[in-house]
C-alpha cells in the first residue's frame, strides 16, 4: 500500500499553507455609455413620434462610428401620462416618453467626439464613460498565474527556512472557494453627463479629451503543500 501523505500534515510529511496574491494595473479595453432620450407632448401620439425621431437620431449617430462601437442595445421604453395637479378628474396634462440605450466602444480615440455629439442632440442625456475589461481579458489569466507563482515562491521560502523542500501540492483554491458567495458588483464611477435643450445646435459640439481610467485586476489563491521533514 502506498504511503500517501495526509493533507493536514504529519511530522514525516509537514504541511505548509500559503496565500498567493497578485494585483495588476492595466489599460481598459472597453467603455460603456448609458444614453437616455426623452420627449414630452400634449398627447400620446406627439410624445411617441418625438421620442421615435430622437431615438433614431441617436442610433444613427452612434452607428456612424462603425467598428468602434462594439455593442449597441436599446433598453426600457416608457410613455407615461402626467395628470393635472388640480381637479378630481383624471385629466392628462402631458405625456412623457423615455428610452434607454447602452453603447460599448472599443476605440477610445472616437469616444470623446461621440459623447459630445450625442449629448448635443435634442433632449438627450449621456452617462459615462465607465471603463472596463472584457470578461475574457488576458489580464485576468495573467493575474491568476502571477498569484499561483507567488504562492509557490512563498511556500518554497518557508521550506528553505527549515532546510526542507516541497514534495507535493495537495490543494489550490481561489480565495473563498470553499464557501463562495456571489460577489457584489462594483459601483460604477460617476461619469460625464450632458443634456441638450430644444432646437438645433448653432455649431458642432466640442470634442472631450478623455483619459482612460486604468483597471485593477486582482487574484488570490490558497495553496497547501507537503514538504520534506525539516532539519531542526
Amino acid at each position: 500500500m502506498t504511503d500517501t501523505p495526509a493533507p493536514y500534515g504529519t511530522p514525516e510529511h509537514p504541511r505548509v499553507a500559503v496565500r498567493g496574491e497578485a494585483r495588476l494595473e492595466v489599460d481598459p479595453e472597453i467603455a460603456h455609455l448609458g444614453i437616455t432620450v426623452t420627449a414630452r407632448g400634449k398627447d400620446r401620439r406627439t410624445a411617441l413620434e418625438d421620442l421615435t425621431r430622437r431615438n433614431g437620431a441617436v442610433l444613427e449617430h452612434i452607428r456612424s462610428y462603425g467598428p468602434a462601437v462594439e455593442k449597441l442595445e436599446t433598453g426600457a421604453l416608457s410613455i407615461n401620462p402626467e395628470l393635472a395637479e388640480k381637479g378630481r378628474d383624471e385629466k392628462v396634462r402631458a405625456y412623457h416618453g423615455r428610452v434607454h440605450i447602452t453603447a460599448v466602444l472599443n476605440d477610445f480615440t472616437a469616444l470623446g467626439e461621440l459623447i459630445t455629439r450625442v449629448a448635443d442632440l435634442d433632449m438627450t442625456r449621456v452617462n459615462g464613460p465607465w471603463w472596463a475589461l472584457r470578461p475574457d481579458s488576458p489580464a485576468h489569466a495573467n493575474a491568476r498565474r502571477q498569484a499561483v507563482r507567488e504562492a509557490v515562491q512563498r511556500a518554497r521560502e518557508y521550506a528553505d527556512a527549515l532546510g526542507s523542500h516541497l514534495t507535493a501540492l495537495v490543494e489550490l483554491a481561489d480565495l473563498g472557494a470553499e464557501n463562495a458567495a456571489p460577489a457584489a458588483l462594483p459601483t460604477p464611477p460617476a461619469g460625464f453627463r450632458g443634456s441638450a435643450g430644444y432646437g438645433a445646435p448653432a455649431a458642432p459640439a466640442p470634442t472631450l479629451d478623455l483619459e482612460p481610467r486604468r483597471q485593477t485586476v486582482q487574484a488570490q489563491v490558497n495553496a497547501r503543500f507537503i514538504m520534506s521533514p525539516p532539519e531542526l
